[in-house]
């Protein structure tokens, strides 16, 4: 068993699991439908490519860095200008982090993943194709369970949001994975992809669970405890 670990980080980035119409709505974590969809994009598989090789994988989400939703509107006009579209709404996460798993027995095919990550075959974006990842996308293969690499992976957050937490030693990051069918406190969520084809898209019902994990703070700074403390009314204690 191992877990491919995929950092995905960008000026803005897109998960939508239920946009419809003229508001395009994204979710406040990376769907299993997107990651899916990047990885096979690295992997050179078209839309109408099967994609029975990935509906195996196990998936799950941490997040190292919320990020903040951005709005954006857009106009259309026909191209001789005589009729106007709908004005239509688009919703992103602007400076995100996210560290994406998936697991599988099939540590040849983790391997080969991590391979098309690092050359892929066709451009990756983060849910949408005008958020392109920050740079190249530097995946990794572990030998342990989706939870287990997941809570052991270093923060990846930026520089400037790890500063605000320079003393604190942990933080305390949500966790979003695969849960089973029964699993009483899980979500449903419709982005299990079963079809990318652009004449019958399919997604499936999956479950999800959400919990928080403590991870260690690389760059923690022990207050300065020892220094003695300088309060100006302590000559009040001792009298004049």
């Amino acid at each position: 068993m191992g877990t491919l670990l995929i950092p995905l980080s960008g000026p803005l980035q897109s998960w939508g699991s239920s946009s419809r119409f003229a508001t395009r709505a994204t979710e406040k974590a990376p769907t299993k439908s997107g990651v899916i969809g990047l990885l096979a994009a690295a992997r050179g598989l078209r839309r109408t490519d099967p994609l029975a090789e990935l509906l195996t994988l196990s998936f799950g989400v941490r997040v190292d860095q919320p990020g903040k939703i951005v709005r954006d509107f857009q106009t259309e006009r026909s191209l001789d200008g005589s009729v106007s579209m709908p004005l239509s709404y688009r919703y992103y996460l602007g400076d995100a982090t996210f560290l994406a798993g998936v697991e599988s027995p099939d540590l040849t095919l983790l391997e080969a993943l991590q391979q098309n990550l690092k050359q892929p075959r066709f451009p990756l974006y983060l849910g949408r194709r005008s958020c392109p990842p920050a740079g190249p996308v530097w995946a990794s293969v572990v030998p342990e369970n989706l939870v287990d690499a997941l809570t052991d992976a270093e923060w990846r957050a930026t520089a400037v949001h790890r500063a605000a937490h320079r003393t604190q030693e942990t933080v305390t990051l949500q966790l979003l994975v695969d849960a089973e069918a029964t699993d009483p406190s899980a979500e449903t969520y419709r982005d299990e992809p079963v079809s990318f084809n652009p004449e019958r898209r399919e997604y499936a019902w999956r479950k999800v669970r959400s919990s928080d994990v403590v991870v260690r703070n690389p760059d923690y700074v022990p207050s300065h405890s020892g220094r003695p403390s300088h309060d100006p009314t302590d000559f009040t204690a001792e009298g004049f």
